[in-house]
């Protein structure tokens, strides 16, 4: 890996350390304020071009003919080509730096989504998720890569949760949005599905042109940082730099504590995609409506739910240093959640239920991620962290059709919830299995 190197004046090096110590909370306040809201609208709007095919769906599969089982799996083919470019992406941004690299795939990703419009059967439908799923590899692994980067881990955790937030932000804004949208059907001859993919993938792409403007690629390279702050964040980010490790990347990224990390994320992105695809004509079904305005507004109920958990949650762990246990409980109430969802047999009853599940299953996350930064070495982290989210791009991919073909096996609609319920009850568990960050990265599995 890249490292970020400084090289402070010696009156900085000098500094007392209390007086660094009470610095950094400042710096690391100035670092919210500058990178954040960047990053927190570039996974709003990565979330929404990857999810939006969920509002679409109902018109979208009347249009063009798609049935269920070719809407699931063309949902998920998405998670394919990202899985496929997800590591030499990453080391592409190593090479490149954030800004130039980050750009680079939203802009791509933004044109690719904006020529859903265009889908008029299957082949193009698989096409074009495809292609999409290749442009925006490399996205959520680069931006958590590029956290580490200027974020020291007693700070990461929270930092990783404002980030998260994008995705229940996504549903809040983009539900009531994508319903708009819908709305505009036969507007300039254009369907509502087809207004509702180029308008919003054209935003990402705007938002990635902001994003070469405002993102520098490391503390060095801030202008908002005096140069005695980077000196002080730099110093805390060599605190937590582990020792040297001369483990190969190959051997790096086939180790048990990288492939242990990645079931665990495999599992949580399973049991997400096995509802967030599904999620609108699950509200529309139990209120009886059609998908669009008034549902896209229920829709944001559980991400509303999901927002607040994932600013709780992970400061809470920050400041407690039980990430492990606030991440195992987070798990076990998403699984809860879904299972009470199709139970409890009440509109009512299943947003409650819907919110449990959305606040326990996007928390953990950013809880996850905490937890596994701590446990990679630096020099191999962009490569693990890539091969991990891979893995969890192919849960991704799994768990729509997983859920499809179990409900067609048992001719129920509400056994595909149970089983993604259950995921999330092993996750937990695997969760709660995880190595204490003191071990090497190549030690067995049998240590844990």
């Amino acid at each position: 890996m890249v490292s970020v190197t400084l090289q402070a004046e010696a009156p900085q090096d000098d500094a007392p350390a209390d007086t660094a110590d009470a610095a950094l909370p400042r710096i690391i306040g100035r670092l919210n304020l500058r990178l954040m809201p960047v990053l927190l609208l570039m996974y709003v709007m990565a979330f929404l071009d990857r999810t939006n095919i969920g509002f679409a769906k109902d018109s979208f599969q009347a249009q063009t003919g798609i049935g269920n089982q070719a809407y699931a799996l063309g949902a998920s083919i998405f998670f394919v080509g990202y899985a496929f470019l997800e590591v030499p992406s990453n080391l592409m941004l190593q090479r490149f730096g954030g800004r130039i690299w980050l750009s680079r795939i939203m802009v791509s990703w933004g044109l690719v989504s904006a020529a859903m419009f265009l889908v008029r059967d299957e082949t193009s439908y698989y096409l074009l998720r495809f292609l999409l799923g290749l442009a925006e590899a490399g996205f959520f692994p680069g931006v958590v890569f590029y956290i580490t980067k200027f974020y020291p881990e007693g700070f990461r955790a929270r930092a990783l949760g404002l980030f998260y937030i994008g995705a229940p932000l996504s549903f809040i804004l983009g539900g009531p949005v994508s319903g708009g949208l819908l709305r505009l059907d036969g507007a300039l001859g254009l369907a509502g599905w087809q207004w509702l993919f180029l308008i919003e993938g054209l935003l990402a792409s705007l938002v990635g042109i902001l994003a070469f403007f405002h993102l520098p690629d490391g503390p060095r390279q801030a202008p908002w940082l005096s140069p005695q702050d980077k000196a002080t964040l730099q110093k805390a980010l060599d605190s937590d730099r582990k020792p040297p490790d001369e483990t190969s990347l190959l051997r790096a990224l086939r180790s048990p504590r990288v492939l242990y990390l990645g079931a665990i994320y495999l599992l949580v992105q399973m049991s997400v995609y096995g509802l967030v695809f599904f999620l609108p004509s699950q509200i529309a079904a139990a209120t009886g409506q059609s998908v669009g305005w008034q549902v896209g507004l229920l829709s944001a109920l559980p991400w509303s739910a999901a927002l607040l958990a994932t600013l709780l949650l992970p400061a809470l762990a920050d400041r407690t240093g039980r990430h492990k246990g606030i991440a195992v409980l987070s798990s076990l109430a998403a699984g809860l959640g879904l299972a009470a969802s199709v139970w409890l047999h009440h509109p009512a009853f299943t947003l409650a239920g819907l919110s449990i599940a959305a606040a326990g299953f996007i928390a953990v996350q950013p809880l996850f991620w905490a937890l596994a930064s701590a446990r990679l070495p630096a020099t191999q982290a962009a490569g693990a962290i890539a091969l991990i989210n891979a893995l969890g791009a192919a849960g991704s991919f799994i768990g729509p059709n997983v859920r499809v073909a179990i409900e067609s096996a048992l001719h129920s609609v509400t056994a595909g919830l149970y089983a993604m319920a259950l995921l999330c009850f092993l996750g937990a568990a695997m969760i709660l299995g995880l190595a204490s960050p003191s071990s090497t990265l190549t030690q067995k599995a049998t240590d844990r």
